[in-house]
Protein backbone atom coordinates (compact mmCIF):
# COMPACT_ATOMS: atom_id res chain seq x y z
CA UNK A 1 0.00 0.00 0.00
CA UNK A 2 1.39 3.75 -0.86
CA UNK A 3 1.78 6.25 1.48
CA UNK A 4 -1.09 8.49 -0.09
CA UNK A 5 -3.29 4.97 0.25
CA UNK A 6 -2.34 4.29 3.65
CA UNK A 7 -2.91 8.11 5.07
CA UNK A 8 -6.57 8.06 3.28
CA UNK A 9 -7.12 4.70 5.27
CA UNK A 10 -6.12 5.74 8.31
CA UNK A 11 -7.90 8.93 7.76
CA UNK A 12 -11.15 7.60 7.17
CA UNK A 13 -10.63 5.25 10.07
CA UNK A 14 -10.65 8.51 11.95
CA UNK A 15 -13.68 10.07 10.40
CA UNK A 16 -15.58 6.94 11.45
CA UNK A 17 -14.63 6.84 15.10
CA UNK A 18 -15.04 10.72 15.09
CA UNK A 19 -19.16 10.10 13.56
CA UNK A 20 -19.23 7.90 16.54
CA UNK A 21 -17.71 9.63 19.46
CA UNK A 22 -19.57 12.84 18.32
CA UNK A 23 -22.75 13.72 19.61
CA UNK A 24 -25.97 12.92 17.16
CA UNK A 25 -26.65 16.17 14.92
CA UNK A 26 -30.05 16.19 16.22
CA UNK A 27 -29.60 15.59 19.75
CA UNK A 28 -31.15 18.32 22.37
CA UNK A 29 -29.61 21.22 21.61
CA UNK A 30 -29.11 20.26 18.41
CA UNK A 31 -27.76 23.91 17.71
CA UNK A 32 -24.35 23.32 19.42
CA UNK A 33 -23.97 19.66 18.59
CA UNK A 34 -24.33 21.16 14.78
CA UNK A 35 -21.41 23.59 14.77
CA UNK A 36 -19.03 20.81 16.81
CA UNK A 37 -19.61 18.26 13.83
CA UNK A 38 -19.04 21.50 11.35
CA UNK A 39 -15.61 21.84 12.56
CA UNK A 40 -14.68 18.63 12.93
CA UNK A 41 -15.55 17.90 9.33
CA UNK A 42 -12.89 17.89 7.20
CA UNK A 43 -8.75 18.71 7.64
CA UNK A 44 -5.58 16.07 7.10
CA UNK A 45 -5.96 14.65 10.19
CA UNK A 46 -2.43 14.65 11.15
CA UNK A 47 -2.56 15.04 14.62
CA UNK A 48 -4.62 11.47 14.78
CA UNK A 49 -2.70 9.80 12.43
CA UNK A 50 0.38 10.48 14.06
CA UNK A 51 -1.04 8.89 17.06
CA UNK A 52 -1.58 5.86 15.38
CA UNK A 53 1.39 5.83 13.51
CA UNK A 54 3.70 6.17 16.60
CA UNK A 55 1.62 3.29 18.35
CA UNK A 56 2.34 1.40 15.29
CA UNK A 57 5.91 2.04 15.35
CA UNK A 58 6.77 0.49 18.98
CA UNK A 59 4.48 -2.53 18.07
CA UNK A 60 0.75 -1.71 18.87
CA UNK A 61 -2.18 -1.80 17.02
CA UNK A 62 -3.77 1.94 15.32
CA UNK A 63 -7.34 0.81 16.05
CA UNK A 64 -6.45 0.37 19.96
CA UNK A 65 -5.12 3.78 20.46
CA UNK A 66 -8.12 5.30 18.68
CA UNK A 67 -10.22 6.82 20.84
CA UNK A 68 -7.15 9.18 21.64
CA UNK A 69 -6.56 9.85 18.26
CA UNK A 70 -10.38 10.93 17.92
CA UNK A 71 -9.46 13.35 21.33
CA UNK A 72 -6.31 14.80 19.54
CA UNK A 73 -8.23 15.56 16.33
CA UNK A 74 -11.35 17.44 18.60
CA UNK A 75 -8.51 19.35 20.66
CA UNK A 76 -7.15 20.86 17.69
CA UNK A 77 -10.71 21.12 15.85
CA UNK A 78 -11.68 23.51 19.39
CA UNK A 79 -8.16 25.08 18.69
CA UNK A 80 -9.12 26.16 14.88
CA UNK A 81 -12.68 27.71 15.79
CA UNK A 82 -11.20 29.69 18.76
CA UNK A 83 -8.33 30.94 16.28
CA UNK A 84 -10.78 31.80 13.22
CA UNK A 85 -13.25 34.50 15.85
CA UNK A 86 -13.08 38.24 15.30
CA UNK A 87 -10.85 38.79 18.76
CA UNK A 88 -8.20 36.44 17.54
CA UNK A 89 -6.68 36.22 13.45
CA UNK A 90 -10.62 37.32 12.68
CA UNK A 91 -10.71 34.75 9.85
CA UNK A 92 -13.62 34.26 7.52
CA UNK A 93 -12.68 30.99 6.17
CA UNK A 94 -11.35 27.53 7.01
CA UNK A 95 -10.80 24.12 5.55
CA UNK A 96 -12.50 25.59 2.06
CA UNK A 97 -15.41 27.05 4.07
CA UNK A 98 -16.99 29.85 6.07
CA UNK A 99 -15.09 29.90 9.68
CA UNK A 100 -17.42 28.65 12.33
CA UNK A 101 -18.23 31.86 13.88
CA UNK A 102 -19.67 33.06 10.38
CA UNK A 103 -22.09 30.40 10.30
CA UNK A 104 -23.28 29.60 13.77
CA UNK A 105 -22.28 33.48 15.44
CA UNK A 106 -19.49 33.89 18.29
CA UNK A 107 -21.71 32.75 20.83
CA UNK A 108 -22.35 29.18 19.65
CA UNK A 109 -18.72 28.65 17.88
CA UNK A 110 -17.07 29.77 21.61
CA UNK A 111 -19.52 27.02 23.09
CA UNK A 112 -18.49 24.75 20.16
CA UNK A 113 -15.04 24.78 21.10
CA UNK A 114 -15.65 24.57 24.85
CA UNK A 115 -17.62 21.69 24.48
CA UNK A 116 -14.92 19.58 21.87
CA UNK A 117 -12.26 20.53 24.16
CA UNK A 118 -14.43 18.44 27.09
CA UNK A 119 -15.40 16.02 24.72
CA UNK A 120 -12.19 15.18 24.35
CA UNK A 121 -11.10 14.89 27.99
CA UNK A 122 -14.22 12.90 28.04
CA UNK A 123 -13.08 10.38 25.66
CA UNK A 124 -9.72 9.99 26.75
CA UNK A 125 -11.22 9.24 30.49
CA UNK A 126 -13.13 6.58 28.85
CA UNK A 127 -10.35 4.14 26.91
CA UNK A 128 -10.84 0.69 27.57
CA UNK A 129 -8.21 -2.43 27.26
CA UNK A 130 -5.00 0.35 28.20
CA UNK A 131 -2.77 0.13 31.20
CA UNK A 132 -4.97 2.44 33.64
CA UNK A 133 -1.69 4.18 34.54
CA UNK A 134 -0.85 4.83 30.73
CA UNK A 135 -4.28 6.62 30.23
CA UNK A 136 -4.03 8.72 33.16
CA UNK A 137 -0.49 10.08 31.88
CA UNK A 138 -1.54 10.52 28.60
CA UNK A 139 -4.38 12.62 30.27
CA UNK A 140 -2.07 14.78 31.96
CA UNK A 141 0.49 14.51 28.79
CA UNK A 142 -2.51 16.16 26.47
CA UNK A 143 -3.62 18.72 29.30
CA UNK A 144 -0.42 20.25 29.55
CA UNK A 145 0.01 20.56 25.38
CA UNK A 146 -3.30 22.01 25.44
CA UNK A 147 -2.57 24.55 28.07
CA UNK A 148 -1.03 27.61 29.42
CA UNK A 149 2.45 25.80 29.01
CA UNK A 150 1.88 24.59 25.78
CA UNK A 151 -0.85 25.28 22.78
CA UNK A 152 -2.43 28.52 24.75
CA UNK A 153 0.70 29.58 25.76
CA UNK A 154 1.86 29.98 22.26
CA UNK A 155 -1.37 31.42 21.36
CA UNK A 156 -1.07 33.89 24.23
CA UNK A 157 2.68 35.09 23.04
CA UNK A 158 1.81 35.12 19.02
CA UNK A 159 -1.02 37.18 19.91
CA UNK A 160 0.45 39.92 21.78
CA UNK A 161 3.96 40.01 20.02
CA UNK A 162 1.85 41.03 16.94
CA UNK A 163 3.43 44.15 15.22
CA UNK A 164 6.28 43.68 17.45
CA UNK A 165 10.03 43.06 16.92
CA UNK A 166 10.70 39.22 18.01
CA UNK A 167 13.65 37.54 18.05
CA UNK A 168 14.46 33.95 16.64
CA UNK A 169 13.89 32.35 20.28
CA UNK A 170 10.64 33.72 21.01
CA UNK A 171 9.19 32.93 17.39
CA UNK A 172 10.28 29.17 18.34
CA UNK A 173 8.45 29.38 21.35
CA UNK A 174 4.97 30.48 19.83
CA UNK A 175 5.55 27.73 16.97
CA UNK A 176 6.86 25.01 19.39
CA UNK A 177 3.81 25.30 21.62
CA UNK A 178 1.46 27.20 19.00
CA UNK A 179 1.60 24.39 17.03
CA UNK A 180 4.33 21.95 17.79
CA UNK A 181 2.58 20.71 21.47
CA UNK A 182 0.02 19.11 20.17
CA UNK A 183 1.70 16.97 17.36
CA UNK A 184 4.30 16.44 20.53
CA UNK A 185 1.31 15.01 22.90
CA UNK A 186 0.46 13.15 19.74
CA UNK A 187 3.39 10.87 19.35
CA UNK A 188 3.75 10.33 22.73
CA UNK A 189 0.18 9.73 23.28
CA UNK A 190 0.35 6.50 21.23
CA UNK A 191 4.06 5.29 21.92
CA UNK A 192 2.56 5.82 25.86
CA UNK A 193 -0.46 3.51 24.86
CA UNK A 194 1.46 0.84 23.07
CA UNK A 195 3.94 0.70 26.01
CA UNK A 196 7.06 2.07 24.69
CA UNK A 197 9.73 2.39 26.90
CA UNK A 198 11.72 5.42 27.49
CA UNK A 199 14.56 5.46 24.85
CA UNK A 200 11.86 4.76 22.63
CA UNK A 201 9.55 7.86 23.55
CA UNK A 202 12.39 10.22 23.86
CA UNK A 203 13.48 9.29 20.23
CA UNK A 204 9.80 9.61 19.12
CA UNK A 205 9.64 13.25 20.60
CA UNK A 206 12.48 14.65 19.07
CA UNK A 207 10.80 13.09 16.27
CA UNK A 208 7.54 15.49 16.69
CA UNK A 209 9.10 19.16 17.86
CA UNK A 210 11.17 18.66 14.67
CA UNK A 211 8.00 16.96 12.71
CA UNK A 212 6.03 20.21 14.15
CA UNK A 213 8.39 22.68 13.57
CA UNK A 214 9.12 21.98 9.80
CA UNK A 215 5.11 21.53 9.65
CA UNK A 216 4.52 25.04 11.19
CA UNK A 217 7.30 27.14 8.96
CA UNK A 218 5.89 24.97 6.02
CA UNK A 219 2.83 26.43 6.88
CA UNK A 220 4.09 29.97 7.25
CA UNK A 221 5.43 30.09 3.61
CA UNK A 222 2.24 28.75 2.39
CA UNK A 223 0.60 31.93 3.53
CA UNK A 224 2.31 33.85 1.75
CA UNK A 225 2.86 32.24 -1.99
CA UNK A 226 0.11 29.05 -1.47
CA UNK A 227 -2.56 28.46 -3.32
CA UNK A 228 -5.84 30.00 -1.40
CA UNK A 229 -8.10 27.17 -3.06
CA UNK A 230 -5.91 24.76 -1.54
CA UNK A 231 -4.93 25.84 1.77
CA UNK A 232 -8.84 26.51 2.20
CA UNK A 233 -8.98 29.85 3.47
CA UNK A 234 -7.56 33.65 2.18
CA UNK A 235 -3.80 34.07 1.67
CA UNK A 236 -1.78 36.50 3.77
CA UNK A 237 -3.40 35.77 7.43
CA UNK A 238 -0.02 36.07 8.98
CA UNK A 239 1.05 39.93 7.05
CA UNK A 240 -2.85 40.83 7.94
CA UNK A 241 -2.74 40.31 11.73
CA UNK A 242 1.25 41.47 11.87
CA UNK A 243 2.25 38.44 13.00
CA UNK A 244 6.07 37.79 13.24
CA UNK A 245 7.35 34.38 11.16
CA UNK A 246 10.02 32.95 9.86
CA UNK A 247 9.54 33.78 6.60
CA UNK A 248 9.05 37.57 7.52
CA UNK A 249 11.83 37.09 9.97
CA UNK A 250 14.68 35.24 7.56
CA UNK A 251 12.82 35.67 4.24
CA UNK A 252 11.38 32.63 2.59
CA UNK A 253 14.95 30.77 1.17
CA UNK A 254 16.05 30.54 4.71
CA UNK A 255 12.99 29.79 5.95
CA UNK A 256 12.84 26.86 3.52
CA UNK A 257 16.53 25.94 5.06
CA UNK A 258 15.54 25.95 8.38
CA UNK A 259 12.49 23.62 7.41
CA UNK A 260 14.14 21.28 6.20
CA UNK A 261 16.42 21.22 8.38
CA UNK A 262 14.31 20.52 11.01
CA UNK A 263 13.21 17.70 8.93
CA UNK A 264 16.16 15.92 8.68
CA UNK A 265 16.39 16.20 12.50
CA UNK A 266 13.01 14.85 12.24
CA UNK A 267 14.12 11.58 10.34
CA UNK A 268 17.40 11.50 12.44
CA UNK A 269 15.86 10.69 15.54
CA UNK A 270 14.08 7.58 13.65
CA UNK A 271 17.02 5.47 12.89
CA UNK A 272 17.08 3.67 15.31
CA UNK A 273 13.30 2.37 14.16
CA UNK A 274 13.82 -0.42 10.90
CA UNK A 275 10.90 -0.54 8.64
CA UNK A 276 7.77 -0.11 11.61
CA UNK A 277 9.10 3.85 11.45
CA UNK A 278 8.94 3.68 7.31
CA UNK A 279 5.25 6.04 7.19
CA UNK A 280 6.57 8.36 9.83
CA UNK A 281 9.78 8.95 7.89
CA UNK A 282 7.60 9.51 4.48
CA UNK A 283 5.05 11.54 6.37
CA UNK A 284 8.23 14.25 6.61
CA UNK A 285 8.59 14.77 3.09
CA UNK A 286 5.39 15.04 3.01
CA UNK A 287 4.63 18.04 5.11
CA UNK A 288 7.74 19.35 3.49
CA UNK A 289 6.45 19.16 -0.25
CA UNK A 290 2.57 19.57 0.82
CA UNK A 291 0.99 22.88 -1.21
CA UNK A 292 -1.95 23.00 1.54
Amino acid sequence: MSFKETFDKLSSIVDEALERYLPPADAYPALIHQAMRYSVTGGKRLRPVLVMKAAETVGSKAEDVLPAACALEMIHAYSLIHDDLPAMDNDDYRRGKPANHKVYGDAVAILAGDALLTLAFSTLAGIRGSNPDAVVKIIGEIALAAGTFGMIGGQVVDTFSAGEDINENTLEYIHSRKTGALYRAAVRTGAILAGAGDEKINKLTSYADNFGLAFQIIDDILDIEGDAAKIGKPLGSDVKNKKATYPSLFGLEEARRKARQAADRALSALSCFGNEAEFLRMLVQYIIDRDH
